[in-house]
């Protein structure tokens, strides 16, 4: 009986990673939010990350946390590493791609809680007389992260942090002064 029972689990443990093993290893988070600014008014704001402290979702998720930034101020090479707390994590950000007024890449790097590299891309297109600023994250899951993503939807649980950071680099663009 005892075999039994040891082989009905071996089973459904094999299953269960078999099933893991074959979902899909790329996802990809995107959120867009229209602003009543031209696209060269929000661009910097992006494009240089000592400004993200005031728009970031995940910028006062740990007033104790450690902050630097190497290479140039914006644009292309400019990083931004963190460690902080077990919510805030430790990690990298460094611009790879920085087009004025239309685009600025990003190579995320997590350290902590769990390893992973992705892509971020910011996209600005004018839009009426504003900006539509669309903001993705591509990457790839590992097996740990295939398994979690199982029980756990990626897109519901970073989506609303992007919103919440569009959200408020409306607020941060919309209220700087107009440029005459």
């Amino acid at each position: 009986m005892v075999y039994i029972v040891v082989g009905i689990v071996a089973a459904l443990v094999l299953a269960f990673v078999v099933f893991v093993a074959f979902q899909s290893e790329d996802f990809s988070i995107s959120r867009s939010g229209s602003m009543a600014a031209p696209p060269a008014q929000v661009f910097p704001e992006v494009n240089d990350f000592h400004r993200w402290e005031a728009w970031s979702p995940w910028a006062k998720i740990d007033p104790a946390m450690k902050t630097t930034y190497t290479g140039p101020t914006s644009g292309e090479g400019a990083s931004y590493a963190w460690s902080g707390n077990d919510k805030a994590g430790e990690g990298k950000m460094t611009i790879t791609k920085s087009q004025p007024t239309h685009q600025i890449n990003i190579q995320l790097e997590f350290f902590r809680p769990f390893r992973a590299t992705n892509m971020v891309e910011f996209t600005l297109s004018p839009k009426d007389q504003g900006t539509l600023v669309s903001w993705t994250m591509n990457g790839k899951k590992n097996f740990f992260l295939k398994a979690l993503h199982l029980f756990m939807n990626m897109d519901k649980m970073v989506g609303p942090d992007f919103e919440k950071g569009l959200a408020q680099l409306k607020t941060v663009v919309e209220s700087a002064p107009q440029p005459r």
